[in-house]
């Protein structure tokens, strides 16, 4: 890429995030930042993790609170059954899995980690019920690691913003990790779902009230919008 083009592109990213650091102000935090601002608990943030997957902030929010005060640490966890875990954590999505990772959870970090949670990619996905995007976002979240990690909205908006072209989230990762600058790694979730719950939905999007409309390709969208 020429400089000047180069230039160009490294200004639109920096406008780009200065605009959503701004808008993001007026939303309400996710939950598993507020955990980490909160308890600044590795184990906190893993277990609301897990729960969050394909389940609303609120939900989430409420299941943590209750498990929490049943378990404050990997070793009162292990002492709850799975049903026990099942009445804590109803109804976040697919809560009977969840329930049995996390009555897993604990064995394996106390088998294969020496009773740690793992500050790795390849650690952190070894755990019952951690994938790829949990893992990234333990990482970035917990850890302080530059990780991006990348759910639907962090996808589309990427892709609609044309920042990459991509077909699943996992080449949207590898991608944005090429486009962007480690320093923007950590705020692209946060601000790309805050952005997609509320502005840049899959249909219908908000484009006139967007604050990065400017520097927004708007891929596979209608322009009139």
């Amino acid at each position: 890429m020429p400089l000047r083009e180069r230039k160009s592109e490294e200004e639109r990213i920096r406008n780009l995030f200065s605009a959503l650091r701004r808008e993001v102000r007026h939303y309400k935090v996710p939950v598993i930042d507020l955990i980490e601002v909160q308890t600044g608990d590795p184990y906190r943030v893993l277990v609301g993790t897990i729960l969050s997957a394909r389940t609303k902030d609120e939900t989430t929010a409420a299941a943590s609170k209750r498990l929490f005060e049943k378990a404050k640490n990997l070793d009162e966890l292990a002492k709850l059954s799975v049903k026990e875990i099942e009445a804590l954590i109803f109804p976040v999505g697919f809560y009977k899995n969840k329930a049995r990772f996390l009555k897993e959870l604990p064995k394996a970090i106390r088998n294969e980690f020496n009773g740690e949670i793992p500050k790795t990619l390849e650690g952190l996905m070894q755990l019952p019920g951690v994938g790829r995007k949990t893992a990234n976002l333990v990482l970035s979240v917990a850890f302080k690691k530059p990780a991006i990690c990348v759910d639907t909205h962090v996808h589309r908006i990427s892709n609609r913003l044309g920042l990459v072209k991509t077909s699943t989230p996992l080449e949207t990762e590898l991608a944005l990790r090429s486009v962007l600058p480690k320093r923007y790694w950590k705020e692209v979730n946060r601000f790309f779902v805050a952005l997609g719950q509320n502005i840049c939905s899959p249909i219908s999007p908000k484009c006139s009230r967007c604050p990065i409309r400017k520097e927004c390709g708007r891929i596979g969208v209608e322009k009139s919008r």
